[in-house]
């Protein structure tokens, strides 16, 4: 081939790969999400009402006046439904404005590649609750809708794979994945005494499925999610010789995935790395005619003494969904009960060589040592009913992690513009094995939110709540909260 020929050839290569990448990046950018909320909230009490600041993935205050602005942009990756490759990406900002304190944060920035049913996905993206109701759900123990997302790199089978040669009744879904908390800023402000700097994230989970709605309405799914805290910086104010640097290399991210390896402060007992949280969950689900009933368990642990049934499984979260059949009054009804009092039991006893029997209880749900509270700047990354740090003026750990609760969510749409949305939540606490409470505290709150979506004012959603906090956990407190909101699509032309 003449040299002439060549480079004919690699001009045409390279026109042809420009206008395939034009193409492509077309494809990418014809049909947008936008997506602009404002919410504001005015209370008096102690703090603002309990669910007008939990599980709203930490873009809420508790005082008891502040605001909100959200402003995203995204890419549906369904958009990619009939393709092999499938792209989706999503960047949003949420400066949040209160009395004492404004943060600008940039709340999602993430890209999801996936192909075929394996997805890559990279950094910071709200993820709803595995097998919860989003709206009316308290949310998963281990991982919730409470705090702000954790920027991570994750492969993930994000929905069920059925297994080759089972005829659709086997099915599989899971993650893997590594990231880094971004509370840094926070926790520096808040603390008064103990906080951690570069925290590093390890997720992994796996589900399996049993069952084929196409041929039977009745299917089980049961599975196992856990977290890990670990490396990073931990400081105690005013006390710089305790500095203390927690492991980070390449040699930790093995350590946490197998989980082996201890921290510092284990002394003599060494423990897994970091501080390692989870979750097993076990569903029935039964799709009947317009109608669905969903039943769930879910078992929380910390560390290895629950992972099993060594010491019995009396901590859980149990839930029922109703979807009810099309009607003007309640289309979905969810329940749930937690208890979370046992822990393995009170008495907790190392190996000695005088006693050589270990009792590994007095596990301290969502608290550890080193890291303070499996947290993100301020609020639980899991259970929306397990009170946050961020109530705690200055200290970042777990008062209240004995409790007994009941949680009951309503929903319903009464008209094609108005619907409605109710939350109740009671509970009473123990405190923690550590910090007993000498007479149990308890503790309620009413959530009651009328959204209004106007035919003539295509996209846009107002919303008016009101909130009510009584008892001793977080005191008495009344408000309301509006808000505004604006969800469409930009196409090109």
């Amino acid at each position: 081939m003449k040299k002439n020929q060549r480079r004919f050839l690699l001009l045409l290569g390279i026109m042809i790969s420009s206008i395939t990448a034009q193409a492509q990046l077309s494809r990418l950018t014809d049909t947008l999400l936008l997506h602009t909320e404002l919410t504001a909230t005015a209370s008096h009490g102690d703090f603002a009402p309990y669910w007008m600041s939990n599980n709203r993935y930490g873009v809420a205050s508790v005082d008891n006046n502040w605001g909100a602005v959200r402003l995203g942009i995204s890419r549906d990756q369904r958009d990619d439904a009939d393709r092999r490759w499938q792209v989706g990406y999503g960047l949003e900002i949420a400066p949040l404005l209160q009395k004492h304190d404004s943060r600008f944060v940039v709340q999602q920035a993430y890209l999801d590649i996936q192909y075929k049913k394996v997805r890559l996905s990279v950094g910071a993206k709200e993820r709803p609750s595995e097998f919860k109701n989003e709206a009316l759900s308290s949310g998963g123990l281990a991982t919730g809708i409470n705090a702000r997302p954790i920027p991570q790199v994750r492969l993930e089978v994000p929905d069920f794979w059925t297994i080759p040669g089972t005829k659709g009744w086997l099915a599989l879904k899971g993650r893997l994945g590594y990231g880094f908390f971004t509370d840094n800023g926070w926790q520096r402000d808040f603390s008064k005494s103990v906080y951690t700097k570069n925290t590093l994230y390890h997720t992994k989970a796996g589900w399996l499925r049993i069952g084929n709605e196409e041929k039977f309405p009745l299917t089980f799914t049961g599975g196992l999610e856990m977290n890990t805290q670990f490396g990073g910086t931990r400081y105690i104010k005013g006390q710089p010789d305790k500095t203390m640097h927690l492991k980070s290399d390449l040699g930790a991210f093995w350590q946490v995935l197998v989980l082996s390896g201890d921290d510092p402060t284990d002394g003599l007992y060494s423990n897994e790395m970091g501080n390692v949280t989870g979750a097993w969950h076990f569903i029935l689900d039964y799709k009947g005619e317009g109608w669905g009933v969903r039943g769930y368990a879910e078992h929380f642990f910390e560390d290895h003494s629950q992972v099993f049934v060594q010491y019995g499984w009396k901590d859980m979260l149990w839930g029922l969904e109703l979807n009810l059949p099309k009607n003007p009054i309640v289309s979905d009804v969810v329940y749930e009960y937690l208890y979370t009092k046992h822990q393995s039991g009170p008495i907790y006893h190392d190996r000695t060589p005088n006693l050589p029997d270990q009792i590994s209880a007095k596990d301290g749900y969502f608290g550890h040592g080193t890291y303070g509270a499996w947290q993100h700047a301020g609020f639980i990354n899991g259970s929306g009913l397990i009170i946050s740090p961020i109530y705690n003026n200055g200290y970042i750990d777990v008062r209240h992690n004995r409790v007994i609760a009941h949680h009951l969510g309503i929903m319903g749409q009464p008209t094609n513009e108005l619907g409605y949305r109710l939350l109740y939540s009671d509970q009473k606490s123990w405190g923690t094995y550590g910090v007993p409470l000498i007479d149990t505290q308890t503790g309620w709150t009413i959530y009651v939110q009328g959204l209004y979506k106007p035919r003539w004012l295509q996209n846009v959603t107002l919303g008016l709540a009101y909130g009510h906090n009584g008892g001793e956990l977080l005191g008495n407190s009344n408000g309301v909260q509006v808000s505004l909101a604006w969800n469409g699509k930009i196409k090109k032309k």
